[in-house]
C-alpha cells in the first residue's frame, strides 16, 4: 500500500512526488509514455516562453546558458531532478482507472506496454496528466488525411513545400518562422481579427516583418472548411471562398485534457468548461484523498495552467495529506 500514487510524470507530477517523498510519503508514479512527455512532444528547437528559474522543481536549480531555456535543456533538466529524487516511475504504464474501496483507500488499475495488467492500492491518488494525447480536432472533411498533422516537430520535412498553418497563437508563430528558414510557402489561417496577442515579445516584430515581406500570407477571421490531397478551402467572415494550392497541414489548433480518470472515480465537473472541483488551497478534488496537479485542474483552456504555476501544487497537496494523517 503505497501513501501517496501519481498519475502522470510531467512537471508538475514530477513535483508533487518530490513534496510528497520530502514528508517521508512512499510514492509511485504512473506514466503512460515517457517522463515529461508533453515537453518532448515540443517542437525540436523551441524556446520557452518562461525563465529556468520558474521552471525549476525541487529546489534544484535549472542551469541555462540562455535567457529562455530550450526544450532539450529541459527534457535533460527533469531527467536529472527524477534522477536525483530517486523518484520511483513506471513508465510506459497506462492508468486505466481509479477505484475507490469502503475503506476509503483507492485501486489504481493499469497496463504497461506488453499488456500486462497491474493493481495498486493506495492511500491518495494525484492525478496530473497532461493534454498532449488529444488535440482539438476541426471536424472537416480531410482533416483525416495524411497530409495533416495536429503537432510540429521540426520544419525539414517542409522544405520548399506550401504549408497551411491552422491556428494564430506562439505554437503557430514559431512554426511558420521554422519553416520560412527552410523555403516553405505559408498560409496562416486563424479565426480571429489578428494573431494572438501573447505572441513572444522577441518573435512578434520578425514574424510581423516576415508578413509584410510576404513570406507569410495571413488569412484572419478565416477557417478552414475542407481539405484535399493539393488544396485547401478557406472560408473568410462574409461566406466567401477561395481554395488555395496546398502541401501540407499544421492543424495547430490545441489540446485538451482527458478527464475519464477524473470521472472514473466520481470526479464532479463545473459546468461546460470540464474544470474538475477541487479545493485550490489544497488541491484536493470533490472526491476525499484524490487530487489534481497540473494542467488537469485547468478548464477547456489548457493554458490557465503553466508549469510555472502548476509545480506549486505538490506542495499544496503534500501538506494536506500531511495535516489528514494528523
Amino acid at each position: 500500500m503505497q501513501d501517496v500514487i501519481i498519475i502522470g510524470a510531467g512537471p508538475c507530477g514530477l513535483s508533487a512526488a518530490i513534496e510528497c517523498q520530502r514528508r517521508g510519503l512512499s510514492t509511485r508514479i504512473i506514466e503512460k509514455h515517457c517522463i515529461v512527455h508533453s515537453i518532448f512532444l515540443y517542437p525540436t528547437h523551441m524556446q520557452f516562453f518562461s525563465t529556468a528559474e520558474l521552471l525549476e522543481i525541487g529546489d534544484v536549480p535549472f542551469p541555462s546558458s540562455n535567457e529562455k531555456p530550450y526544450r532539450y535543456e529541459a527534457l535533460a533538466y527533469y531527467r536529472k531532478v527524477a534522477s536525483h529524487y530517486g523518484l520511483e516511475i513506471s513508465q510506459y504504464e497506462e492508468a486505466l482507472s481509479v477505484e475507490k474501496k469502503a475503506d476509503q483507500t483507492f485501486v489504481v488499475h493499469t497496463a504497461d506496454r506488453t499488456g500486462k495488467h497491474h493493481r495498486y492500492e493506495a492511500r491518495n491518488v494525484v492525478i496530473s496528466t497532461g493534454y498532449f494525447d488529444h488535440p482539438n480536432y476541426i471536424g472537416i472533411p480531410g482533416e483525416e488525411l495524411d497530409k495533416v498533422t495536429h503537432y510540429f516537430r521540426e520544419a525539414h520535412p517542409y522544405s520548399g513545400m506550401k504549408v497551411a498553418i491552422i491556428g494564430g497563437s506562439n505554437s503557430a508563430v514559431d512554426a511558420a518562422m521554422e519553416l520560412i528558414r527552410v523555403g516553405a510557402r505559408i498560409d496562416m489561417i486563424y479565426r480571429g481579427e489578428t494573431v494572438s496577442e501573447n505572441i513572444k515579445p522577441w518573435v512578434r516584430p520578425v514574424f510581423e516583418a516576415m508578413v509584410e515581406k510576404g513570406k507569410i500570407t495571413v488569412h484572419v477571421q478565416s477557417h478552414v472548411t475542407e481539405i484535399t490531397e493539393d488544396s485547401v478551402e478557406i472560408t473568410g467572415k462574409n461566406g466567401d471562398k477561395v481554395r488555395i494550392e496546398n502541401d501540407f497541414v499544421l492543424a495547430l489548433t490545441g489540446f485538451r485534457p482527458d478527464r475519464k480518470l477524473l470521472t472514473s472515480c466520481g470526479v464532479e465537473l463545473d459546468d461546460d468548461m470540464e474544470k474538475p472541483r477541487y479545493d485550490p488551497e489544497t488541491m484536493e478534488s470533490n472526491v476525499p484523498g484524490l487530487y489534481v496537479a497540473g494542467v488537469i485542474a485547468s478548464g477547456r483552456n489548457a493554458n490557465e495552467v503553466f508549469i510555472e504555476t502548476g509545480r506549486k501544487h505538490g506542495a499544496l497537496i503534500a501538506q494536506h495529506i500531511m495535516k489528514t494523517r494528523g
